[in-house]
């Protein structure tokens, strides 16, 4: 019963003047980065089954960039969260789904995809520690249902900056 939690920071934004935050549109780096990080999703992960993405404009510009077309769920509680506010997101998923790709934002992505890594000692969890920067992937797997999926439990497979 092997599960994979993709978490993604959004693509590099653009800041337009008179912009509201929640918005902010991607700049051209974050739509090319995007569009890289959905080439290596293809190459290197399992078919994403579902993705649950933030409600802004740079995460919808992103998912769009990404060229990912599995069934999304738009959740505006993504914008903004705590570690813990994802992980009960993460938990609520059906567990017919073994693939799962939350795009969201800095700090909540990396600061859940901390939580969740049993493996804070691995290669991995160094590169996540040093830096989370925009269109970075972290992919976890668990061995147990979503609903159990909590700190710690995750292992940190695979750290990815698409540049």
């Amino acid at each position: 019963m092997a599960r994979t939690l993709i978490l993604m920071r959004h693509g590099k934004s653009g800041y337009p003047p008179g912009v509201a935050d929640h918005e902010r549109p991607l700049a051209p780096r974050g739509q090319r980065e995007a569009g890289l990080a959905g080439e290596w999703l293809r190459r290197t992960q399992p078919p994403i089954d579902a993705v649950r993405c933030s409600t802004a404009t740079r995460t919808r510009e992103t998912l769009a960039a990404t060229g990912i077309t599995a069934p999304v769920e738009f959740e505006p509680s993504i914008y903004e969260a705590s570690p813990r506010s994802l992980i009960e997101l993460v938990q609520l998923t059906d567990d017919a789904i073994d693939t799962l790709l939350v795009i969201g934002h800095a700090p909540g992505m990396p600061w859940t995809a901390w939580e969740l890594a049993a493996n804070r000692d691995s290669a991995a969890a160094a590169d996540l520690s040093r830096k989370f920067p925009t269109s970075a992937l972290a992919v976890l797997e668990f061995d147990r249902p979503w609903a159990d999926a909590d700190t710690g439990t995750g292992e940190l497979v695979r750290f990815h900056v698409p540049r």
